[in-house]
């Protein structure tokens, strides 16, 4: 069921054809009219490593990070617990008024 359906011999392309033709007779014209040579002939030059300048952390820069970080917490966990709450709330509700439907339901001669 999982194996791959592979075509017969006689109508599966071969690696010598393809089955798409190439095109020809198709010339386009140079993109410039400079008469440039290509600069091919040259090695390229080693690439020089990269030196990276080190991270400075500062006092004042370290105060911003941790005051960043302290309101990010703040910020997500006040919208997780309200989520939490008004998930609560409506099940609450839900249950109110399932119990609601259940008395109605269950004594209608008791109106």
């Amino acid at each position: 069921m999982f194996t791959p359906k592979i075509p017969p011999p006689d109508t599966a392309p071969t690696p010598a054809t393809s089955l798409v033709q190439p095109l020809t007779g198709i010339t386009h014209a140079p993109a410039c009219t400079c008469h440039h040579t290509p600069a091919a002939t040259q090695p390229p030059a080693p690439a020089a490593p990269v030196s990276r300048p080190a991270v400075q952390l500062t006092p004042g820069s370290l105060l911003v990070a941790a005051a960043g970080g302290t309101a990010m917490v703040l910020i997500i966990g006040t919208v997780l617990v309200s989520m939490l709450l008004a998930t609560a709330i409506t099940a609450a509700s839900v249950a109110i008024c399932a119990v609601v439907l259940r008395s109605l339901l269950n004594r209608p001669n008791n109106r």
